[in-house]
């Protein structure tokens, strides 16, 4: 048996509940009857129809495949850095040890307008704009 604590926090539960409901339908039909459909405002010049997807995924397949080239990844370097360290107990005094000990093949080469920053001290590998 309910007491009526019970059927009033159950009416309060169902007020809220519907409050939220009303608004969510609310500021829904808002946005929906305001706003233009989303292939009007691509700026794309494809339009991404159907008939372009192929073309499309190409695109976007070349320019992550340029964006990738542009990145250096300094994880792995830094890895190596703390395999040195760990094996020879002391950071390398510049990243050609790294090769010359042969923890790694080579160094990576960076974006143009960059270069790597190593700080012997603490072991860090970065990249800064010249």
């Amino acid at each position: 048996m309910l007491g009526d604590g019970d059927y009033i926090g159950g009416m309060k539960s169902l007020f809220y509940l519907s409050t939220i409901t009303a608004l969510l339908l609310v500021s829904c039909g808002a946005k929906s009857s305001n706003s233009a459909p989303p292939a009007a405002t691509n700026t794309n010049t494809s339009g991404g129809s159907l008939l372009t997807a192929p073309v499309d995924y190409l695109r976007a397949a070349g320019k992550a495949q340029q964006d990738m080239v542009k990145t250096v990844d300094t994880t792995s370097l830094d890895q190596a850095i703390q395999l040195f360290n760990v094996d020879k107990g002391r950071y390398p005094k510049d990243l050609n040890e790294l090769v010359q000990e042969r923890f790694i093949a080579k160094i990576p080469p960076v974006p143009y307008g960059t270069k790597l920053e190593y700080d012997a001290a603490v072991g860090k590998v970065s990249v800064v704009k010249q």
